[in-house]
């Protein structure tokens, strides 16, 4: 626990969540027992520690947050020892500045320069985010009468380490399945109908979770036949289903998604690395995952996706190292890198509470992991196509997805980019509509617990129908 004592509430927010990016835990408090004092003046910024008082001046005239943010980083910079390339921008979206820019014709070179004097961003990582920024651009369909559909089934095989989604096993919820289904179908037909009668065309659908395949075979088709006959039309350019556990998937359930339009698949091992596996929960191995990879081209699907966590528990540069060999192996479409996330209602959120040792990379082995997974997307001919960030994210690093060319995820991008209306369909899926004329985003969240979900399907329907038609009238 780092004290923190600050002289003025207005920089409060922005001290704390820059140093939270160093120390694991931060509280700013207002008696004397504190580890550092930071004061901000008219011209410049007193840090105290126990040893030392240290001024620094403000750049020019400027007293605002952006500097002081800047100061602070700087300071923790020198007295850690991390280097935490993203510098002080602690939002989830950095590759938007990049396209704002782009949008008002700055240069790459201007935007590096923009990036390095407002957040002390690294030159590679705004360098990707000019990328993403570019390919995004070329995807983003922002037409008003054109949405996409995301599909939520809230049930797993197992519960991982790092998971905080409302979602349970499929073991302790087999009762509940079939009346969710159902009430899901009811769903499906009523936001179908919708659509329909309002003239409006589907882009993409993404069916996630949870884990979709983690229902028997029947149910799945069942499932997947509502979708294509309610949902899917000639116009839809991509639907895409998260198998997401290799432990799930089943030959059938692979023809299921074949015949009714399927055309993009993830199958994410997160690691290869065994005892990662069994650490983190999950009931399958590396070899399961090369399986059920190869058991996917057989039956014909040419547009995989495998997801990668980099900072699990345990893990270090060599076992990426191992888990991008193995990914390279299989020559997947794109890839799909994310930083571990300490999310509250995880067990290792738990754990860390509770002081449970967990081994997690030190920020430069971060660093060196997720350099390694850039290198595991060139060698597979990719190039980086969206990216986010969260918080409390293990070394303050970022989500990542590369593809080859054509094989990008559109749902992934519109998601992110929020110039599409999303529907969402499920337990514990948000809708949101944008509102070009005023920039505006709202949202319509459906109910998290799948009984309630159940119990009061037509009721919560009816009230995202007259939620939807504040735009389409």
């Amino acid at each position: 626990m780092i004290k923190l004592k600050l002289n003025d509430d207005f920089y409060s927010y922005d001290v704390y969540h820059i140093s939270n990016l160093f120390f694991n835990s931060v509280e700013l408090i207002d008696s004397n027992d504190w580890d550092y004092s930071i004061k901000v003046l008219e011209k410049c910024v007193y840090i105290t520690s126990k040893e030392k008082v240290e001024s620094y001046n403000f750049d020019g005239e400027l007293k605002d947050k952006s500097n002081v943010k800047i100061i602070l980083f700087k300071y923790f910079t020198k007295i850690t020892g991390k280097v935490l390339p993203w510098g002080t921008l602690i939002g989830i979206r950095p590759s938007k500045i990049a396209l704002n820019l782009i949008e008002e014709g700055k240069t790459d070179k201007e935007i590096i320069e923009y990036f390095k004097y407002h957040s002390l961003t690294k030159e590679n990582k705004t360098k990707l985010c000019i990328e993403v920024a570019k390919r995004e651009k070329k995807i983003v369909n922002d037409d008003v009468n054109t949405v996409s559909i995301y599909l939520g089934m809230p049930f797993c095989p197992t519960r991982c380490l790092y998971c905080s989604f409302i979602s349970d096993t499929i073991t302790n919820c087999k009762d509940l399945v079939d009346d969710y289904l159902k009430a899901m179908i009811y769903e499906i037909e009523k936001m179908a109908s919708f659509i329909h009668d309002k003239g409006l065309t589907i882009e993409s659908i993404y069916f996630g979770g949870g884990t979709p395949t983690s229902v028997d075979n029947n149910q799945f088709e069942y499932v997947m036949k509502s979708v294509y006959d309610n949902l899917l039309e000639s116009k839809v350019k991509e639907f895409t289903v998260e198998c997401g556990r290799p432990d799930s998937i089943t030959y059938e359930k692979l023809m299921s998604m074949k015949k009714y339009g399927v055309s993009r698949i993830s199958i994410n091992p997160q690691t290869m690395n065994n005892d990662t596996l069994k650490l983190i929960g999950r009931n399958h191995t590396a070899e399961d995952v090369i399986d059920k990879f190869n058991l996917s081209r057989k039956v014909g699907f040419d547009n995989i996706n495998m997801d990668i966590i980099i900072g699990l528990p345990g893990e270090n540069i060599h076992k990426v190292k191992n888990t991008c060999s193995e990914i390279i192996k299989l020559n997947p479409e794109s890839i799909t890198v994310h930083g571990l996330a300490l999310k509250r209602g995880s067990k290792m959120f738990e754990n860390v509470l509770n002081n449970v040792k967990m081994k997690i990379p030190n920020q430069n082995e971060l660093n060196a992991m997720h350099d390694e997974t850039l290198n595991c997307a060139y060698a597979l001919n990719m190039k980086p196509y969206y990216m986010y960030r969260q918080k409390n994210m293990v070394g303050n690093l970022e989500n990542v997805g590369y593809s080859t060319s054509g094989k990008e995820c559109i749902y992934n991008v519109e998601m992110i980019e929020d110039k599409q209306s999303i529907i969402a369909i499920g337990s514990n899926g948000v809708s949101k509509i944008i509102f070009r004329d005023t920039n505006r985003i709202e949202r319509y969240g459906n109910l998290k617990d799948v009984r309630e979900y159940t119990k009061r399907i037509e009721e919560k329907v009816d009230g995202k129908i007259k939620f939807l038609e504040t735009l389409y009238k």
